[in-house]
């Protein structure tokens, strides 16, 4: 059996890695920006998780657009817009989030950004791991977590 490390390794590969990486950063209202700036801290960290994956800062896009924005449509949602127009295009290598189940507000958007992420070989990370959406494991976990 793999070590975690080993395991989170072997899913991110050099193709990955040639690509970029996006951070999703993501407060749902101005109090929560305001007021939770550890959650903010905690998100901004995430760009030297990345780097200590294999990233160059160069290659680490960080969305911000949404702090402070409610989910209730995709519309208000500019930088989950470009997210998802970056995974489709095959541009990103790498999403993360501070919990990967709140990238996408609704069950469709999330579903969504799996498939796209499926067919463009893009892996989805938070703090708890690296999932590869192509992987049949992964995408069990990942329709789960998304479903929470």
């Amino acid at each position: 059996m793999k070590s975690p490390d080993a395991e989170l390794h072997s899913k991110i590969l050099p193709a990955h890695r040639s690509r970029c990486a996006y951070l999703y950063v993501r407060q749902s209202s101005h109090y929560q920006v305001e007021h939770n700036r550890e959650s903010g801290r905690r998100q901004y960290g995430l760009v030297e998780w990345i780097e200590q994956r294999g990233w160059p800062r160069e290659r680490i896009r960080v969305l911000d657009d949404d702090q402070g924005r409610s989910s209730s449509t995709p519309q208000t949602r500019a930088g989950f817009g470009e997210l998802v127009t970056a995974v489709g295009r095959g541009e990103a290598g790498l999403v993360v989030g501070l919990e990967i189940s709140r990238l996408a507000r609704n069950s469709p958007d999330w579903a969504n950004l799996m498939y796209l992420g499926r067919g463009t070989q893009t892996l989805v990370a938070d703090e708890t791991g690296v999932y590869d959406p192509a992987q049949p494991t992964d995408r069990m976990v990942l329709g789960l977590r998304g479903q929470m």
